[in-house]
């Protein structure tokens, strides 16, 4: 008599075949805060566009269309990005994200295809200057006239947005074990990277920070905190430290932003370093040198000293 010959398939060696909600999981798994809603907000977008119900309607909406299709309706979604008005930034990172996305699903063996469409082309760092000395002086004559705890707070973010051309989210990432006043160095997580690096501080900000900690003590937790009434001692969240700057902007008669006061920073090294974009480099962590190059071609204006002199020939 035969015998029927059956097989079974080991848990091991099973067919992986993720869903569009694990997609999604996997895809905004360990990012950073800002990126990680940076990208969700991108994703909601879609959805939104799409009319379906969340960010997993829209990747299986997405993946199931197939290579040709799938590109044609991203291409709809840029148009419509670009008739709403939104810069080319955002659009640009939206788009990013939905290809990352769909890169990730051609990884896992979900799709053979990936999104093929193009960015918008930008001018990146038209305005590189920010509100200048003069300007970071006036905010931080205002904060210094505050003797109060929230006035040495206010000092303390200042210092660290000009003093170290620090980022928002880098300030207010901050631990109070992340700051090391006898060595005069900070422990920072920069912007897209993994591991913290160690970077000096100069006087005024070691000044600034130990007036601050005697105030809010050396217990560990949040560096920053929020002096507002309903969420004191909590952590100062991104949101909080804009607020704290355009507040402080708008009492010293300026439109300021956080940014503003890094651009601010950065144009002022290059200034006080007759434009070594190397040193100002390190200083400014930026990874693409080609940044800092734009930094001091606004900062010099080589353009316009070039149009003097083509002017003056003739």
């Amino acid at each position: 008599m035969a015998h029927e010959l059956t097989t079974t398939t080991p848990a091991s060696l099973a067919v992986y075949s993720p869903t569009a909600s694990r997609l999604v999981e996997v895809f905004l798994s360990g990012k950073s805060g800002r990126t990680l809603r940076a990208y969700g907000l991108d994703l909601q977008d879609f959805a939104t566009f799409l009319a379906v119900a969340d960010t997993n309607a829209a990747a299986e909406a997405l993946l199931s269309r197939g290579h040709g299709a799938a590109n044609e309706l991203a291409l709809s979604w840029r148009s419509n990005l670009l008739g709403r008005g939104l810069t080319p930034a955002t659009v640009n990172r939206r788009l990013a994200a939905l290809r990352s996305l769909v890169k990730l699903a051609r990884t896992l063996g979900m799709v053979p295809w990936s999104l093929e469409l193009a960015g918008v082309k930008s001018a990146k760092y038209r305005e590189t200057k920010g509100p200048g000395r003069a300007g970071f002086r006036a905010l931080l004559d205002l904060a210094e006239k505050d003797s109060s705890a929230k006035g040495l707070r206010d000092r303390v973010v200042l210092r660290l947005l000009w003093d170290l051309a620090l980022r928002r989210e880098e300030v207010v990432s901050l631990n109070v074990d992340n700051v090391d006043l006898s060595a005069g160095t900070l422990s920072i997580l920069g912007k897209g990277r993994r591991e913290r690096e160690t970077l000096t501080l100069p006087a005024s900000t070691v000044a600034a920070l130990r007036a601050w900690l005697a105030v809010r003590g050396t217990t560990p937790g949040p560096l920053v905190l929020n002096m507002d009434r309903n969420t004191k001692g909590a952590r100062l969240t991104g949101a909080g430290l804009y607020h704290l700057v355009q507040t402080l902007g708008r009492r010293a008669g300026l439109t300021v932003r956080p940014h503003g006061l890094r651009h601010a920073a950065i144009t002022e090294a290059l200034e006080k370093t007759g434009g070594n974009v190397r040193a100002v480099q390190r200083f400014s962590r930026h990874r693409d040198l080609r940044t800092l190059t734009a930094y001091d071609d606004n900062r010099a204006d080589l353009a316009g000293g070039v149009a003097a002199l083509v002017a003056g020939a003739a």
